[in-house]
């Protein structure tokens, strides 16, 4: 298990983690959210051994070392993929994963490096040096260098950032599917709402270093504590919640996503349609409600300045209300 209790970093008296407490059972995968510079890449690096902090950081019985502590920082149990990738230019694509297998029967070392890369899409470019691959393909080669030796833990710093939208969701399938069969604990920083939703057992939100929420992803969704934390889901509108349910005798206001919304013939809530974007199976529609931005989905594109009047089913919302 790993456990934070108490944990800060500070970097120039500035502080940029806040007494950072939670735990994270072998083999669950955590999400780490939060608008940038929120401080998940340091919480990585305090986690991986990379930085001085205060407090305790331990995976089971073993606390993790600090960096003034050890002639090199890290540690041999935990892998770390950071946004730099950490590859060897100039190897072949194989050599930059077959060096983390250095121990391994020549054989059973070629059989590995096959399985890797085929699990990333990769083994067609085992013999190219990494020098010569896009952004994305040297991203999935720094995925599998990280898989490579089975950690016990894996912490993923936004592990899909380059990698082209068609291929992606295939390869986190693909990736955390592996992670579960293998009982890999791992923590993914990410920006990306589908790693929290559909990847996480558990998520973390943070804000200026702070932990401000720690739930499942179905929690943090359908019951967002604020707007920060539904933002970082989407797009979500904040509206009084008896302009919309009149029989409401209450000044609350409630959070509601586009797929919330719905237009319909007579409703309390009348707003202006802005612009429509199309997304596929409908359309996001932007309007402007009493002076602010108001977003909702439907079937057809609506055209601007066209008032239309919306509506919300309360017994589906009434939870969200504001607290």
């Amino acid at each position: 298990m790993l456990e934070l209790s108490n944990v800060s970093f500070a970097y120039n008296h500035d502080p940029i983690l806040k007494s950072i407490n939670f735990s994270l059972a072998q083999g669950q995968h955590l999400s780490v959210i939060g608008a940038s510079g929120c401080g998940k890449t340091t919480l990585l690096e305090v986690i991986y051994g990379l930085l001085s902090y205060e407090g305790v950081v331990s995976w089971g019985d073993r606390k993790i070392t600090k960096p003034e502590d050890k002639l090199v920082p890290g540690e041999p149990f935990i892998k770390y993929l950071s946004q730099s990738f950490d590859l060897y230019p100039f190897h072949k694509v194989s050599e930059n994963v077959g060096k983390h297998l250095k121990l391994m029967p020549m054989d059973e070392k070629q059989d590995r490096i096959q399985e890797l890369l085929e699990m990333v899409e990769m083994e067609d470019f085992a013999d190219i040096q990494t020098k010569y691959l896009s952004g994305g393909q040297q991203q999935r080669v720094a995925i599998v260098q990280a898989l490579a030796q089975e950690p016990e833990l894996l912490l993923l710093d936004e592990p899909f950032s380059h990698i082209d939208q068609y291929r992606r969701n295939n390869l986190r399938r693909n990736i955390f599917n592996y992670l579960k069969e293998k009982n890999i604990t791992c923590i993914v920083a990410t920006h990306d709402p589908t790693e929290v939703l559909s990847f996480s057992d558990d998520a973390i939100v943070m804000k200026e270093g702070e932990i401000i929420a720690h739930e499942t992803p179905t929690h943090l969704y359908y019951n967002p504590a604020n707007k920060y934390v539904a933002n970082l889901f989407g797009e979500v509108s904040e509206v009084e919640a008896n302009v919309i349910w009149p029989q409401l005798n209450s000044d609350k206001k409630v959070l509601l996503y586009p797929h919330d919304l719905y237009v319909t013939e007579r409703a309390t809530l009348s707003a202006t349609v802005v612009k429509s974007y199309f997304c596929g199976k409908d359309y996001l529609v932007e309007a402007r409600y009493n002076g602010k931005k108001l977003f909702f989905n439907n079937p057809e594109a609506l055209e601007g300045n066209k008032e239309v009047n919306l509506a919300a089913d309360y017994d589906k919302l009434k939870g969200r209300l504001e607290k």
